[in-house]
C-alpha cells in the first residue's frame, strides 16, 4: 500500500510517502514559510521524485489536528481536494497521535504529546509506547501545565514543539523526564504515514478539523454577543 501523508498543523509543514510500511521519500520544512504556499508543491514534488503520480497512490493521510486552527485546516483542504481530484480514500488522524507513532519504539516508556497551544495551554495526549503499537493513556485534550503535570511523576518522553515549555516546568518543580531526539521530536507526515498504517479502514472518510478549543474569532464573538445581551436587558 501507498500512503501519500501531509502534516501542517503546527509550524513544520511536511509530505511523506509510505510504501508497503517503508518510508519512500519525506518533504519538510521548518523554517515557518506559508503552508498554503509550501504544503501542495511538497506533496507533488515528492510523487515526482519518486515517480510516481496520484494514480498510483492507495490512500491519502492527514493530521486533522489539534494544532495551528489555520495550518489544520490547510492540511484537511489540501487532503481533500487531492482525494476528490484522484477520486482516492482519505484518512485524518489525530497531530498527537501521529506524533507518539515517532516514539512508538521506545518501548514501556510513556509518552507525553505536547503542542504548544498558547494562552498557557498545550495541546496534550499520553500514550504507552510497546514497539509496534501504542497504548493510548489519556484522550486529546487542551489543559494547562499545572494540570498535567501531575499525570507526569513517570518520568515520561517528551515530544512535540510543547515539549521546551513542558520540560522547563517539569524542572522548576524538579520532576524527572528525556526529551524525545530531535529527529522525531517535532511534527512530521512520517508519523501521519504510521498513524494512518494502523487506523482500521472503518475510520477513513472525509477529515474535519479538530480544534478542542474556540478560535479566537469565536471567543470574541461570544463575548461581543453576551455584552449586547446585557447592554438589551
Amino acid at each position: 500500500m501507498k500512503i501519500l501523508a501531509l502534516e501542517s498543523s503546527a509550524v513544520a509543514a511536511s509530505a511523506a510517502l509510505m510504501t508497503d510500511g517503508a518510508c519512500t521519500g519525506l518533504n519538510l520544512l521548518n523554517c515557518g514559510l506559508t503552508h498554503s504556499e509550501t504544503l501542495l508543491p511538497m506533496a507533488e514534488n515528492l510523487l515526482k521524485g519518486c515517480g510516481l503520480t496520484m494514480s498510483d497512490i492507495d490512500l491519502i493521510a492527514v493530521a486533522r489536528g489539534p494544532g495551528s486552527f489555520t495550518g489544520v485546516r490547510i492540511g484537511v483542504a489540501t487532503a481533500k481536494g487531492l482525494s476528490w481530484g484522484a477520486d482516492k480514500p482519505c484518512c485524518g488522524v489525530s497531530t498527537l497521535e501521529a506524533m507518539a507513532w515517532q516514539g512508538a519504539h521506545l518501548s514501556g516508556r510513556l509518552l507525553c504529546c505536547c503542542m504548544n497551544a498558547r494562552r498557557n495551554q498545550v495541546y496534550n495526549a499520553l500514550f504507552r509506547a510497546e514497539g509496534e503499537s501504542l497504548q493510548r493513556v489519556s484522550e486529546d485534550r487542551a489543559l494547562s501545565l499545572a494540570e498535567l503535570l501531575p499525570e507526569l511523576r513517570e518520568a515520561p518522553v517528551l515530544i512535540g514543539d510543547g515539549s521546551a515549555i513542558t520540560a522547563e516546568a517539569m524542572s522548576a518543580a524538579g520532576m524527572p523526564f528525556t526529551m524525545a531526539p530531535e529527529p522525531i521530536r517535532i511534527q512530521s507526515a512520517w508519523g501521519v504515514a504510521l498513524a494512518a498504517s494502523h487506523a482500521p479502514r472503518e475510520s477513513w472518510g472525509e477529515p474535519e478539523p479538530v480544534y478542542l478549543r474556540q478560535s479566537q474569532a469565536e471567543r470574541d464573538r461570544e463575548k461581543r454577543l453576551k455584552n449586547e445581551q446585557n447592554l438589551s436587558e
